[in-house]
């Protein structure tokens, strides 16, 4: 599904605040593969995604979707196969639009666009019943403008929509950081049932170890740009926090001084 393999991407080439962020990455998913993705602050985690979402474009190494090499391909170009829920939950929706809009949008991703297309009637139904499953009421606010919902009810729809096409690759960028510990878990609850339950390939970046070991059964760690762990599901069987950060310093010869990592 996603092959990565050998990847660089340096920044400020040459200058004196030269900076690489990631050296010689090697990562393999499976189809349907959920798998976490931890580390430090400037380990690599959200350059990684940026690689392959095409944001940015690595030194070296090639990057593959389903067999298509995307190494060099636009951004735009991998958005109808690539999705991305990112911290701020301002940023997957559009706040001038209605809840009913954005679904529309969605739906309608990879399609050619044209100037105007009415929702149907079977489209607002439709809307409704994957709303529904959000239990949060929004099947009643279909015509509601995205501006006045809650941080934790925009991430949830932003979360519907990146679901609503299917996509062949999930990138999650820390989408639960910015919300209180209660929206948090339910938007974890549904990042469950709408990625990992739906068998989505899915790679998902956070600081929080227990969410790390909690979700999919896969987990990986950065380090100063380099892969340095990766526990697959049977090693993950009886893992805990404090048995994580012994395979950390085991690793990388380093005690792990991050405090978002630990406190969590």
């Amino acid at each position: 599904m996603l092959q990565i393999k050998n990847l660089y991407k340096v920044f400020h080439i040459g200058e004196i605040n030269e900076k690489v962020a990631l050296q010689k990455v090697n990562l393999l998913l499976k189809p349907g593969e959920f798998v976490t993705v931890i580390g430090g602050n400037g380990a690599g985690k959200s350059t990684l995604l940026n690689c392959i979402a095409g944001v940015h474009l690595p030194e070296k190494g090639t990057i593959l979707l389903d067999g298509k090499e995307i190494t060099r391909l636009p951004d735009y170009q991998r958005a109808g196969a690539i999705c991305r829920i990112f911290q701020d939950p301002m940023i997957g929706t559009a706040a001038s639009l209605t809840v009913e809009e954005n679904l529309a949008l969605a739906l309608r991703r990879g399609q050619r666009r044209r100037l105007s297309r009415a929702i149907t009637r079977s489209e607002r139904e439709l809307f409704r019943q994957k709303l529904s499953v959000l239990e949060l009421g929004l099947e009643q606010r279909l015509s509601t403008p995205v501006q006045l919902l809650s941080g934790g009810q925009r991430q949830a729809l932003a979360l519907l929509m990146a679901t609503l096409v299917r996509p062949k690759l999930a990138l999650l960028d820390e989408h639960t950081a910015s919300l209180d510990p209660k929206t948090a878990l339910r938007v974890l609850h549904l990042t469950r049932t709408l990625f990992e339950n739906e068998r989505i390939t899915t790679l998902m970046i956070t600081h929080n170890m227990e969410q790390a070991l909690d979700l999919g059964r896969r987990l990986i760690m950065l380090h100063e740009g380099s892969l340095i762990l990766d526990v697959n599901d049977l090693e993950r069987d009886g893992l805990t926090v404090p048995k994580l950060v012994d395979l950390f310093h085991a690793a990388s010869g380093e005690q792990l001084h991050n405090d978002r990592l630990l406190l969590h």
